[in-house]
């Protein structure tokens, strides 16, 4: 899908955010004395495992739906997900009683299909390793005259991802808090480039990092190289939310502008920080949400006596996963 030719800016941020207002949740920002006292910092942590959904893509994809005119809404919305952005959309469809297909993996979370399809879309499933995702979402936009809902490279989506970062910087500003660093998980980057256009207005002193798994660490070697590039074919990671072949057309450049820096987790040190969420911050957290939460544990950077945001962007795992994941990191 070609991207649009112009950006989102801090207003379509702010008009994504008076159209979420009422609808999403405004998760709060949390302070835990075990991560401070672990880390050296004053860590900030948004929960967004308590969003509508599980996960914040509920709120780039009410921000698309809600912008839809009347016509657009019968024809009907497409989306392709992992199972966060297909939740959302479902989620956000049947508010604005809106058709909604959604194509996802057949190696999706049980919970995350069975929950889309509890939202009242239809799921189409196709194999992630052998499939084009993007071709099978643009058939069905070209039989149904549908509209497609792209995870990341669109301009409404990518304002009400922004919200998450816009409330981060206002809340941190209302406890009297000077953020250093704000962290973001990043899959084709949506979020981080939403946020980091609330930041640059808002908090611009603020570093901006995209945390990723290992072997889909696109965007940080993208940023490094100055150029997109893709994955290594082949690369497997528990993170299912953040398995993006390659940076955003759309996302990319913003994140370049606006001076991002990116960091890599391994799937041990996701299992590390799901098991610390679960023991002391009393959360459920998926692996890709808690890639943020491992770059600050494993010390990926150096944050003693600064003050740093991070999200916690989804809690939608399979009890029998997460169950796994947590005692393989307590036994490792």
């Amino acid at each position: 899908m070609p991207a649009p030719c112009d950006p989102p800016t801090f207003a379509d941020v702010e008009a994504a955010a008076r159209r979420l207002d009422g609808v999403a949740v405004k998760t709060p920002l949390l302070g835990f004395p075990e991560l401070d006292r672990r880390t050296g910092a004053r860590v900030l942590v948004k929960p967004e495992t308590l969003q509508r959904t599980g996960s914040f893509k509920f709120r780039g994809a009410y921000a698309k739906l809600s912008a839809l005119d009347p016509a657009q809404r019968q024809r009907g919305v497409v989306a392709f997900s992992s199972g966060n952005h297909a939740q959302g959309v479902a989620a956000a469809a049947q508010l604005l009683g809106v058709p909604a297909t959604i194509v996802m993996p057949h190696d999706a979370p049980e919970m995350k299909r069975a929950n889309t399809r509890g939202y009242g879309a239809e799921v189409r499933l196709y194999d992630r390793h052998t499939e084009d995702r993007t071709a099978l979402a643009d058939a069905i936009v070209a039989e149904t005259g549908a509209t497609l809902v792209h995870p990341y490279d669109d301009r409404e989506v990518t304002s009400g991802q922004g919200t998450c970062g816009l409330e981060i910087a206002q809340q941190a500003a209302g406890a009297g808090a000077r953020l250093d660093a704000a962290l973001f998980c990043c899959g084709g980057g949506g979020l981080s480039a939403g946020a980091a256009i609330a930041f640059a207005q808002l908090s611009p002193a603020t570093q901006i990092y995209t945390v990723e798994p290992e072997g889909f660490d696109d965007t940080a070697r993208s940023l490094a190289a100055g150029t997109r590039v893709g994955n290594a074919a082949g690369a497997r990671s528990i993170c299912d939310a953040l398995l993006s072949p390659r940076p955003g057309e759309l996302t990319f450049p913003i994140l370049r502008r606006h001076g991002v820096q990116g960091l890599a987790v391994s799937d041990d040190e996701v299992r590390t920080a799901m098991a610390f969420a679960y023991t002391w911050l009393k959360l459920v957290v998926e692996p890709g949400g808690a890639v943020t939460l491992a770059a600050l544990l494993s010390g990926k950077l150096d944050l003693r006596g600064r003050t740093v945001a991070l999200v916690l962007s989804g809690g939608n795992v399979d009890a029998e996963r997460f169950h796994g994941y947590v005692a393989a990191a307590a036994h490792g």
